[in-house]
């Protein structure tokens, strides 16, 4: 499937790493570094882009590189970006560790997943069928 994109950063277009990946990897654009205390969270540009089709969304998801190693991650995660919006993908990024994280540009700092989506009707009813599992919520399936 073709996707719309227009590129005003440095970098490559995105692409899929391996052949199993379902993400291509999202680059940050930036004139200058972006530091990331502790606990602090920053919105870095990407310069990219892109029209998607209606049915379809992206899906803005953290690297586990990052997480593991820097304990970056994003802070909206999954971020939607819809059909309609046509303005710049940005990465709302959190720094989760202890230590200053510094972002460079064409650094790889998120993943992005393009899946389709379902509109649905509501139908207001006075009850729901009855399943097994019934009204449990959180654990309440069991820990094994």
């Amino acid at each position: 499937m073709l996707i719309k994109i227009l590129n005003t950063s440095n970098h490559s277009l995105p692409e899929y790493q391996t052949e199993g990946s379902a993400g291509v990897d999202l680059k940050a654009s930036l004139i200058q570094p972006v530091t990331i205390s502790p606990l602090k969270r920053a919105l870095i540009p990407t310069g990219l882009f892109i029209e998607l089709p209606n049915g379809l969304e992206a899906q803005i998801r953290p690297r586990s590189g990052m997480a593991i190693k820097k304990g970056i991650t994003v802070l909206n995660s999954p971020g939607t970006i819809d059909s309609d919006y046509r303005g710049e993908i940005g990465v709302l990024l959190v720094n989760l560790s202890d230590e200053a994280v510094v972002i460079e540009d064409g650094d790889r700092i998120a993943q992005m997943v393009i899946t389709s989506y379902q509109k649905v009707e509501w139908e207001l009813v006075d009850k729901l069928e009855k399943t097994e599992r019934g009204s449990g919520g959180y654990g309440s399936t069991g820990n094994k």
